[in-house]
C-alpha cells in the first residue's frame, strides 16, 4: 500500500464487502466471505459493524472526543470528562479506545469490527465494549468460535489482551485483522507527521510533541501479539 492508503487518504485499493457499505482489500474481503460461510454453518451470522474508515472520519471521532462532544471511557469502560483532563492525559485517554487519525488499522482495508446482529436483543444498540464478547455477553459464543477458527482464514485479534490503564490500546475482542496483508504495512512517521501538521486536528502541538511515543505505545504491536504471518513481515 502507499502511504496515502495507510493513512486513510486513498481508498482506491478497496472493494465492497457483500452488498455493502463495508469495504476491504480484495484479499481480505474474499477471506472474510469464506469465514462468514463457515460461521453460518456453525450457526452464526457474522457481519461487519465497521470496516474501512478514512482519515476524515477518524479525524471527526478524534476531535469530538477531544472537545468532550463524544463519549470518552476509562480503562474500565466508565465515562470520563475529557475537558477535566490536561492535554497529555486527554491524549492518552482517547488513544486507549480510538486511534490517532492517520494511524488507525481501519485505514488499511485489512481490519474490521465484527458482531452477530441476530444475537443483539431488539432495541439494543451495539456498544462495542468487551463485556458484549465475554462470558454472559451477547456475542460470547461467536467470540469463542472466532478464537478457534479465525486463524484458518488469516485473521487475528490485534488487541487481544486487556492492558493496564497506562499502557497501550484497550482490549478489543471485536476487532479482527487480516494478517497476510496487515503484516506488510509500514507507516512512515515523517509522512504521518506532515499529514497531521496540515490537518485541522485538536491537540496538534501535544500530538506532534509525543508522536514517537504514540507510535511505540499505540500503533506498533508487540511481536508477542502477532501471528506468525505478521511477525515475519515486520
Amino acid at each position: 500500500m502507499t502511504q496515502e492508503q495507510l493513512m486513510g487518504l486513498d481508498e482506491s485499493h478497496l472493494i465492497v464487502v457483500g452488498r455493502g457499505p463495508h469495504r476491504l482489500t480484495p484479499a481480505a474481503a474474499a477471506s472474510f466471505n469464506d469465514m462468514q460461510v463457515a460461521a453460518a454453518h456453525a450457526g452464526f451470522n457474522l457481519q461487519p459493524a465497521s470496516s474501512w474508515r478514512g482519515f476524515d472520519r477518524q479525524l471527526a471521532i478524534w476531535n469530538g472526543k477531544w472537545r468532550g462532544e463524544r463519549p470518552l471511557l476509562d480503562a474500565n469502560c466508565q465515562p470520563i470528562d475529557a475537558l477535566q483532563l490536561g492535554e497529555e492525559e486527554r491524549l492518552h485517554a482517547i488513544l486507549r479506545w480510538s486511534a490517532l487519525p492517520g494511524t488507525s488499522r481501519h485505514h488499511w482495508g485489512t481490519d474490521l469490527d465484527i458482531y452477530d446482529p441476530d444475537c443483539l436483543p431488539a432495541d439494543t444498540k451495539l456498544a462495542l465494549e468487551p463485556w458484549e464478547y465475554e462470558a454472559g455477553g451477547w456475542f460470547a459464543d461467536l467470540s469463542e468460535w472466532l478464537t478457534d477458527h479465525m486463524g484458518d482464514f488469516g485473521f487475528f485479534l490485534p488487541y487481544a489482551k486487556p492492558v493496564g490503564a497506562g499502557s497501550g490500546v484497550a482490549y478489543e475482542p471485536w476487532h479482527i485483522s487480516f494478517a497476510p496483508e496487515a503484516g506488510e504495512q509500514q507507516l512512515d512517521p515523517a509522512a504521518l507527521a506532515l499529514c497531521l501538521q496540515q490537518a485541522d486536528i485538536e491537540g496538534k502541538a501535544t500530538i506532534l510533541a509525543n508522536l514517537d511515543k504514540i507510535l511505540a505505545r499505540y500503533v506498533t504491536l508487540p511481536s508477542t501479539e502477532l501471528p506468525c504471518d505478521e511477525r515475519s513481515s515486520t
